[in-house]
C-alpha cells in the first residue's frame, strides 16, 4: 500500500496549543497522551480500509509517526507514512482532516479540564454526566432553540450487503422528515443511516445536516469514523460513549449487529428498567430487512428470559419497512418535544433520565471480573441488565480491543458463569452471533473469547 507524508494544518478544531500541552502530546510513557494520538490519528487514516483489527493496522503502518509542529500562525500536525486512502491526488480529504483535529481537540480537553479538574468528581453519578456535557459542549454539539430531531442508530460494522442497503433506505425516510442521525461513526449500519440521510436531506434542501459520531480510543481503530461524519467526539471510555448517546437521543433506532450492538440494548434497557423513568418517553425502535426477522427473534426471545416482559415492552420492532420505521420515529419524537416541553428539561440533552453509577463505571474485563459478574434473577431486572451489558462488553474487548485481544492470547478465554436460567439463552444469542458472522467480518474465522460455564 502506498503511504504519504503530509503537514495539516486545522480547520475547525483546536489551531493553538500550550507548551505543556504540546509537551503531553509528545510524551510517549504511561501518564503521556502520544499512545493516545498515535493510536486515534492512524484510526482516522484508515477511513475506508476494511482492517477491523486495531493490531492488525499498527503493524500494517509500524512506520506511521505524527507529530506536534508549533509557529507563530499556530500549530500543524506532521504526517509520515499515513494510509494512502487518506488523500486524493497527494492532498489530504477535508473531512479526514476535521476528523484529525476533532481527536487532538478531545483528548487534550479530556486530559487537562476533565480529568485534572477538581470540579468534576468522577466517582459520583452527577459528575460523570457533568464531564459528559461539558465534553459535548466543548465538541459544540449542543445546540439550543432547536427542535428534538436527533436519532442514535446502533448497529453491526460488518453486516451484509442486503442489511447496509436497508440502514440506507430507513436514514433516507429519516432525512426525508428533517431527522438528523447520530452513530457510533463506523462503517455498516453507522454508515448506512447517515448516507441515506444525506440525500433525504439534499432532497428536502436540509443544508445544515447533523450527521454526529461517537467513539472512544478502544474502539476506534477497529470502527474508523466515516466519511459522512461532520461531528466526531472521542470519549475516554465506553461507558461515557454510551451515556452521551442516550443523553443526547431523541430515538434510537437498532440495526442488526452483533455482541457490542447487544451491549447498547442492555445498556439501554437497563437505564429504562429503572423505576425513575418509568414514566420518561425514550422511543426504541429494532429494525431490518426480511432477512433479519429470525435474528430479531433471537434478541427478543433472549430479552424475553433474562429481563422479562416488561423490558419487551420498552421497544417496537418493525421487519422491512423503512417508511413505517421513520414514521415511528417523528411520532416517537413528538412525544419526547411534548414531555420535554412540559417538564422544561433541555431538548438537546436528556437530564431527566436516571443513570446509575452501575452504569457509567468503567467496567475492567479482566478474567476475574468476567468470571464474577452477578448473572441470576435474584436481583433487580435494572442491575441484571447491567451486569449482563458488562458479559458483552468484555467479549466485544475480547474480539476486538487490542488490549482485551492481548489478554485472551495470554490467559485464554473469559469464564462466564451464572445462573443456568440466564446461561442457556446467552449461550444461544452468542452462538447464533457466531454462526451469522456477527462476530468479525465475514469469510475469517472466530476463536470466541469466552466460554459459559454452567
Amino acid at each position: 500500500m502506498n503511504k504519504y507524508n503530509a503537514r495539516v494544518t486545522p480547520i475547525t478544531s483546536l489551531d493553538v496549543l500550550s507548551q505543556h500541552e504540546v509537551a503531553q502530546l509528545c510524551d510517549m510513557s504511561q501518564g503521556g497522551l502520544h499512545d493516545l494520538l498515535h493510536g486515534c490519528s492512524l484510526a482516522v487514516l484508515n477511513c475506508g480500509s476494511e482492517i477491523d483489527d486495531g493490531r492488525v493496522l499498527l503493524e500494517e503502518f509500524k512506520d506511521y509517526s505524527i507529530a506536534i509542529i508549533q509557529q507563530e500562525r499556530g500549530i500543524k500536525l506532521e504526517l509520515k507514512n499515513a494510509p494512502s486512502n487518506a488523500f486524493v491526488d497527494g492532498e489530504l480529504i477535508v473531512g479526514i482532516k476535521e476528523h484529525l483535529f476533532s481527536v487532538l481537540r478531545d483528548i487534550v480537553y479530556v486530559k487537562n479540564e476533565i480529568d485534572n479538574n477538581s470540579k468534576f468528581d468522577l466517582c459520583s453519578s452527577g459528575g460523570i454526566t457533568n464531564a459528559i456535557f461539558q465534553i459535548l459542549r466543548n465538541a459544540k454539539i449542543l445546540k439550543a432553540n432547536i427542535n428534538p430531531n436527533l436519532v442514535v442508530c446502533w448497529g453491526g460494522h460488518s453486516i451484509s450487503r442486503v442489511e447496509y442497503l436497508y440502514t440506507k433506505e430507513v436514514g433516507y425516510e429519516m432525512g426525508l422528515r428533517g431527522i438528523h442521525v447520530c452513530t457510533g461513526c463506523g462503517p455498516g449500519a453507522m454508515k448506512g443511516p447517515m448516507k441515506g440521510a444525506t440525500i433525504g436531506h439534499a432532497k428536502q434542501r436540509i443544508n445544515d445536516g447533523n450527521y454526529i459520531g461517537l467513539t472512544e480510543p478502544g474502539i476506534i481503530a477497529a470502527e474508523s469514523p466515516n466519511p459522512i461524519v461532520n461531528n466526531l467526539v472521542i470519549f475516554p471510555d465506553i461507558e461515557k460513549r454510551l451515556e452521551a448517546f442516550v443523553r443526547l437521543a431523541n430515538c434510537i433506532v437498532v440495526f442488526p449487529g452483533g455482541a457490542g450492538t447487544a451491549e447498547e440494548i442492555l445498556y439501554l434497557l437497563g437505564i429504562l428498567l429503572h423505576p425513575d423513568n418509568s414514566e420518561i418517553p425514550f422511543p426504541l425502535i429494532f429494525t431490518g430487512p426480511k432477512c433479519c426477522e429470525h435474528y430479531f427473534k433471537e434478541i427478543h426471545h433472549f430479552i424475553e428470559a433474562t429481563l422479562g416482559f416488561e423490558a419487551q415492552q420498552k421497544y417496537k420492532i418493525i421487519i422491512d419497512d423503512p417508511e413505517q420505521v421513520a414514521r415511528e420515529v417523528k411520532r416517537g419524537i413528538d412525544d419526547v418535544y411534548q414531555f420535554r416541553k412540559s417538564t422544561s428539561d433541555a431538548f438537546y440533552f436528556n437530564w431527566l433520565l436516571k443513570i446509575n453509577d452501575d452504569f457509567q463505571r468503567p467496567f475492567n474485563p479482566t478474567h476475574e471480573n468476567m468470571a464474577k459478574l452477578e448473572l441470576h434473577h435474584d436481583q433487580p431486572k435494572h442491575h441484571l441488565a447491567a451486569n449482563l451489558r458488562r458479559a458483552f462488553s468484555g467479549i466485544v474487548s475480547g474480539n476486538v480491543k487490542d488490549e482485551g485481544v492481548r489478554l485472551i492470547e495470554k490467559k485464554g478465554p473469559y469464564e462466564i458463569k451464572g445462573n443456568p436460567e440466564i446461561l442457556k439463552p446467552l449461550d444461544k444469542l452468542l452462538a447464533s452471533f457466531v454462526e451469522q458472522h456477527r462476530m468479525k467480518l465475514p469469510g475469517s474465522v472466530y476463536h470466541p473469547c469466552y466460554q459459559i460455564i454452567d
